[in-house]
């Protein structure tokens, strides 16, 4: 405690159980040990870093007040756990009946002529407070010292000799329990990242699997289909090729009846002609001529 006239302080030092991403508070007792009113006000010398509640007020006769300083959470550990920053307490006699809404800063004024009390309060770093260890039944007597492991599966070794316990302790890793909160979130989000690509990446391999299924047998069905056609076309082109045969064949015997008739009626004409002029026309040797004739055109065309 401090030895202020105005006010005692307990404690001079405010000391934070150190963790990171977490806010942590320590409290300050103010006594008042006069019987004047008393107003105090609290500065430091980081106040983006902390909260301090209240950070002015009034201390009454011969009574007490606590102040809550809050340290906000931090996101890096500081090197070697030192803290440079500091805090400054100024107390001083106030008017019988005032409350916290009537100080200001002028009653903290030493130029004005106040008896100004100061106390300069340091910040310490600690390390969190450890779980207790449980209790372990004393070894029987004559037995040798043996360790026990905890539910966590931490090795206790208060049942070791001196110089294994302290190895023991040594290898131990500090607690920080929200780190592994942390870092237990970062990969539980990481493995569920990776089981939705795996399942997308083996609904694509199913779709191709099914897509390359369907296009060989489009493949198939398309291959059978053209050799069915190019078999029709083939069989048409042979029908065709006969009926072409026979149709040459057919119009060729029309050719030659027509040929025939033609010949007929050209000779009738010139008979005609003839008789029509007065010429004599021996008949048998015209037919004989004209069946000469006619047996060698016949000739001719179908062979």
């Amino acid at each position: 405690m401090s030895m202020g006239e105005l006010l005692g302080i307990e404690p001079l030092e405010l000391k934070f159980p150190f963790e990171l991403k977490k806010q942590i508070s320590c409290s300050l007792q103010l006594s008042n040990k006069t019987d004047n009113y008393v107003a105090f006000k609290v500065k430091t010398t980081n106040p983006k870093k902390y909260c301090v509640r209240p950070n002015a007020g009034i201390v009454l006769p011969r009574s007490t007040c606590d102040v809550i300083v809050t340290m906000q959470a931090q996101k890096e550990a500081p090197l070697d756990m030192q803290c440079k920053d500091k805090f400054l307490l100024q107390s001083v006699i106030a008017n019988d009946g005032v409350t916290a809404k009537d100080i200001n800063a002028e009653m903290f004024s030493k130029e004005a002529g106040h008896v100004v009390e100061e106390c300069k309060l340091r910040v310490l770093y600690v390390s969190p407070p450890q779980p207790p260890s449980p209790v372990l039944e004393g070894s029987e007597e004559g037995s040798s010292p043996r360790g026990s492991v905890s539910d966590n599966g931490n090795v206790n070794g208060t049942d070791l000799p001196t110089g294994t316990r302290t190895f023991v302790e040594h290898l131990e890793p500090q607690d920080k329990p929200s780190e592994l909160i942390e870092m237990g979130k970062r990969i539980g989000s990481n493995f569920s990242l990776v089981r939705i690509a795996a399942m997308q990446l083996s609904i694509l391999s199913l779709d191709m699997t099914a897509s390359i299924k369907l296009a060989g047998a489009l493949i198939s069905k398309l291959t059978d289909e053209k050799n069915n056609a190019i078999q029709q076309n083939n069989k048409l082109r042979q029908e065709l090729d006969v009926w072409f045969v026979m149709e040459s064949h057919r119009n060729g015997k029309n050719k030659t009846v027509q040929s025939v008739s033609s010949v007929f009626m050209v000779m009738k004409f010139n008979q005609s002609e003839i008789n029509r002029n007065g010429q004599m026309w021996d008949e048998n040797d015209t037919c004989g001529t004209c069946l000469v004739v006619l047996m060698r055109w016949i000739w001719s065309i179908i062979f």
